[in-house]
Formats: C-alpha cells, structure tokens, sequence
C-alpha cells in the first residue's frame, strides 16, 4: 500500500452509460487529498454481476476470475506509481497518476510557460485592457524571471511545483544584489511577478500561494522636481547639438503640460483642439490609466509645437514632435542637466513633477485643475506629484503676514 496520506482508489461501474451490448464499463476512481480524477479501465460486464460493495465482478459472472485479476493489477500499478512519484519526491495527484498510468506524455506547467502566455495576451490586447507600457513592463519581468532561475537553478525553466516561498525570497535577495536595484524597483517587480502566480492560483494549477505571507510595501521617495530657476536655466542654455535641443524641447514641453512620456510619444493633431476664442487645448488619454487629459496650450508650448509643426518626418508619422526612446531622452537630459549645472538626477518624469509642483501650484492652480490636467482619477494621486514648496508656503504666508 501507498506510503500516501488520503489516498483511495476505487472500481465503480456506471449504468447509465451502458454499451451498445447492454455492458456497463468499468472505471478506475483515483482520490488524493480530496482531488480526484477518473478514467475507464478498458473492462465491462452485465451490471447484475457487479457488486458495488467489494468493487468487484461477482463470482457467478462468466470472467469473473479474469476482470477481477485485471482491476487487482491496476491497482498495484497506480499504488506503485504513486509510491515512486513520492520517493522521487515528485507532485502527487490523480491527474499525474493517471497519465503516467495511461502512459501518456507528461505535461507539467512551467512558470515561463505561464508567463509567456499571460504576456501574448497582453500584446493583443494592447489598446483594450493594456497600455504599451504596461505590456513593457511585463517582458521586462519576465526577461528578469528567466534570467533569475538561469542565475538561482541553472535550469531554462521551472515546474510551477518549484515555485515556493524560498523562490520568492530567493528572487528578492537576486534584486537587491545581482541585479542592484533598489527596494521599490524590487518591489514593483516582485508585483509583476505575483500577477502570474494568481493566474496559475486561479487556474487551479498551484495550491499554495508563496507569497501568502509576503506584503509589499514601498518606501516614501521624495520626487525630484525643477526650480523655475532650474526650469528657466534650461529653456535658456544655448545647445549646438541637434539631438540635444530637441531632447530640452520635448521635455520642456512636458514640464509645461504635464504629459507623460509615452503620451507626448504619441500625441497626434487629432488631439489638439482650439475652442471659440482661439485657445488652443490638447484632449488626449493616457495611454498607462485611460484616463482623459484635459489641457489648456500655455504660449511656450504653443511655441513648442509651432516649431516642429512643419516637419516632414513628422507629419509621415501623424506626429507632432520628434519623441526619442525614453532610455536615450533620459541619457540626453543627465548631459543636459550638467550642462546647466543642475545636480538633480533628472528623467522624463521629472518633467510631470515640475509642471505639478512648479508650473502649476505655485503659479495657484487649484489642485482640483492640476488632477484634470495630468489625467489623474482622484486627487491623491495628484498629491503624489505636486509637492508643497518653501515658495508656495511663503507666497501663502505673505497674503496673512500683514494681519499680525
């Protein structure tokens, strides 16, 4: 007998489903704690000679002797397969049992397997449920995740059976130090990652959840943001290098509508709108929430715009500004910020901080506008971008110094 905790097979016949010669079939149930699976075990018999108490033919059946010795032997088989798939310390359960009796080819899930799949999804969807970046981000993690088990296992892939808390502790500790990120980038793809093992949770394919005891936190990080004396500095420096100039453009005119990379990458005529009294506006949703943008055209943007507005290669694409990868706009602006001796670490995301933090709420935008304009859901996520300055406490301070 099976060394196996919960485990029960049982011969059952199935009346309802007799044969074309009035035979009932003989199946084989397999139950292991509490999962179980059936299949039929290739022998039938009038249903008057089974007996459903001794699971067996009954002896005044006419093979009694010969069904009886077959249904014996398969049960030693199974047992004998589940003994060797636990000494192997293998996963035990009714299905593996079942192909490796039936001798079919096994077919375990495997962790990149699942990913793959998740992430082709994705690229379908694109523009329905998922935003390009988004789509981006998951074949980072997953480059990441193979990386990892080549690194941690030396193997090109992992059975989903593998995949334990250990791991996740394991690709933790990867982050932090083969890979030298730091605590929030680990922890965004650590997120990534989970969405793939609820997929298999799901799905049915895992049991236990590894990081069922795991929670995710991320550290308070301070966004950096320009001065409008940073800002003006940059507006100002004189760049040779074409190139450059248009990397300071791009993202100064993001600092002056607060538009996000990937949605200045793609902003298009069809989003530009002017209204009755010649106004011009931008109406355009973020590619990474769907949400709408709406915003008014302040004149150096406008100014911006009408600069590129007659270029060739542009208007080939249906574009209305000559975007760069972000990997090179962000190489582009470390020079630039050196340039204009600015010890800040820059990035095309500053650019949205300083439009909430400087262009917008210490020139006095209600915070209620910036949300609008930065396409935001609620107003938290506007707090998240919009800090509250040693200028914007002063000017507040001044219109009541007087009272006192």
């Amino acid at each position: 007998m099976s060394g196996l905790k919960n485990v029960k097979i049982l011969f059952f016949i199935k009346r309802t489903k007799l044969l074309k010669n009035g035979e009932a079939p003989i199946f084989v149930r397999i139950t292991i704690n509490k999962e179980r699976t059936e299949f039929a075990a290739k022998k039938s018999l009038k249903p008057k000679y089974w007996s459903d108490v001794q699971e067996k033919v009954k002896r005044t059946a006419p093979n009694a002797e010969e069904i009886n010795e077959a249904l014996n032997k398969t049960k030693k088989r199974l047992l004998s397969i589940i003994d060797y798939l636990s000494y192997e310390e293998e996963p035990v359960t009714p299905r593996l049992v079942q192909e490796r009796f039936l001798g079919k080819k096994e077919q375990r899930r495997t962790i990149l397997k699942i990913f793959k799949e998740h992430n082709d999804n994705a690229k379908k969807l694109v523009g329905i449920d998922f935003a390009p970046g988004t789509v981006e981000r998951y074949e980072t993690s997953y480059k990441h995740t193979r990386d990892f088990i080549r690194w941690r296992y030396k193997q090109e892939d992992l059975a989903l059976d593998d995949l334990n808390q250990q791991f996740v502790k394991d690709y933790e500790l990867y982050f932090k130090t083969e890979r030298n990120c730091g605590h929030n980038s680990t922890t965004k793809y650590l997120k990534n990652f989970k969405k793939i093992v609820r997929i298999a949770l799901a799905n049915g394919w895992m049991k236990k959840d590894p990081f069922a005891t795991i929670k995710f936190k991320l550290n308070q990080v301070d966004a950096v943001y320009l001065t409008d004396e940073e800002l003006e500095a940059i507006r100002k420096k004189e760049l040779h290098i074409e190139r450059i100039d248009q990397v300071r453009d791009i993202f100064l005119f993001c600092c002056y509508t607060g538009l996000a990379f990937s949605d200045v990458k793609t902003l298009k005529p069809e989003h530009l709108a002017t209204d009755k009294d010649g106004f011009l506006w931008i109406h355009k949703k973020r590619q990474k929430t769907n949400q709408m943008s709406t915003i008014f055209v302040i004149d150096a943007a406008r100014r911006l715009l009408e600069k590129y507005q007659n270029k060739p290669e542009l208007q080939d694409k249906d574009i209305l500004l000559p975007v760069l990868s972000n990997q090179k706009m962000n190489s582009y602006l470390k020079e630039i910020a050196d340039l204009c001796g600015i010890e800040k670490a820059i990035s095309t995301h500053t650019a949205r901080h300083t439009f909430a933090t400087t262009v917008a709420l210490e020139n006095d935008m209600p915070l209620e506008v910036v949300s609008k304009t930065l396409g935001h859901s609620n107003i938290k996520m506007t707090q998240r971008y919009a800090r509250t300055t040693e200028n914007l406490i002063k000017k507040n301070m001044q219109k009541i110094a007087g009272r006192y």
